[in-house]
């Protein structure tokens, strides 16, 4: 385990999953794509206190790979629970490979009442070490408090999240928020930040944000 820790340093889930996009596994959001033209997360920051969002509060570098209809849009995700939300994103592909790899785990994502996903790219996992994906998979005791280090059982929007500052997951640790609510940072301890490429994702149950990095505890 620790050398899977040691693992994210040089990279870019139990309970995660989520979000969106429809780029190939081969196209990394830049952070210099065009930003997005819903309003700033700022601009929310009075949105509701439960962290629930609206499609309108939906803001990141990569929002613009966001499908524009079908039910990995936007539109399509907000009714669906979150596990049910991501599979039909090929952004998250392999997230939702490795939920689905944890017995039960899918399940107790759609069921429970209000979560915060922090939910890695697919290119988040290609840039671990080849085989790195593969052997998680292959050990789900391993594999599962990694995934539930990017979920919190609490509902944040981005806005919720700065003032929080940092936001116990089901891991039993906790995931370090820095920047602004505009550009959120996210450690899971191991000094390593992951930063949002689209935030404030609404699914049925839980706000989503997309993000760059697999987050991983301290080693």
């Amino acid at each position: 385990m620790r050398k899977i820790q040691r693992l994210a340093a040089v990279g870019a889930m139990a309970a995660l999953t989520v979000a969106l996009g429809a780029c190939s596994s081969s196209e990394t959001p830049s952070a210099e794509a065009p930003a997005s033209s819903a309003p700033s997360a700022a601009a929310t920051t009075e949105a509701a206190s439960d962290g629930v969002t609206t499609i309108d509060d939906i803001f990141g570098p990569a929002c613009d790979q966001v499908p524009t209809e079908g039910e990995g849009s936007a539109q399509g995700m907000i009714d669906d629970p979150v596990a049910t939300a991501a599979s039909n994103n090929p952004l998250l592909s392999t997230l939702v490979t490795a939920v689905g790899a944890v017995d039960g785990l899918a399940d107790t994502l759609n069921s429970a009442e209000a979560l915060t996903v922090f939910a890695p790219f697919n290119g988040a996992f290609e840039a671990l070490p080849a085989g790195t994906v593969e052997t998680l998979v292959a050990n789900p005791d391993q594999l599962a408090p990694i995934l539930q280090g990017h979920v919190s059982s609490t509902r944040y929007d981005a806005a919720g999240l700065v003032e929080a500052g940092s936001v116990d997951v089901l891991s039993g640790g906790t995931v370090t928020i820095g920047g602004t609510a505009d550009a959120p940072t996210f450690d899971g301890g191991n000094g390593t930040a992951a930063t949002n490429l689209c935030g404030n994702v609404p699914t049925a149950n839980a706000t989503v944000f997309v993000i760059d990095t697999v987050l991983m505890p301290a080693s």
